[in-house]
């Protein structure tokens, strides 16, 4: 299990294949592997969105997100998990978020993969502040899934 914040942009399918080939003893043991990007938008409630600037609380994030993927690890049998998170700055069309999930079998790495990302969204300490034609506002709730 693998829990990253970062505030510089990152490729996630570079990322995930990179974790892919170091997980060693793991190679040939999953036959599924379950993988969500989130993406930043450039339209939010009806309104053009140039940026968003993405907060988190320090090392309570980090903890959560940990919290999360040990609860979906306990829940499903999963053989390996790599969240990477964006935080800072962001402009519309950079990944926020990369989760993926491998399993055996491809039901227990979709559920876990789609578990991660639910419970993050809703309970993940993020805080997002847009930047639209007439200033800035927060975000107050998050699209469903």
């Amino acid at each position: 299990m693998t829990v990253i914040l970062c505030q510089t942009e990152f490729s996630p399918y570079a990322e995930m294949d990179a974790y892919q080939q170091s997980m060693g003893e793991a190679a040939g043991r999953y036959g599924a592997t379950s993988v969500f990007v989130g993406t930043m938008r450039d339209l939010n409630l009806g309104d053009a969105v140039t940026q968003m600037t993405l907060e988190h609380y320090p090392g309570m994030t980090e903890l959560r997100l940990g919290q999360i993927v040990a609860e979906t690890q306990a829940r499903w049998a999963l053989i390996d998990v790599l969240v990477i998170h964006r935080v800072g700055e962001i402009k519309p069309n950079d990944a926020i978020v990369l989760v993926a999930a491998w399993a055996m079998h491809r039901g227990a790495a979709f559920e876990a993969c789609r578990h991660i990302i639910e419970e993050l969204k809703h309970t993940a300490p993020f805080w997002k502040k847009e930047s639209i034609r007439d200033g800035e506002r927060w975000v107050e709730n998050n699209t469903e899934g």
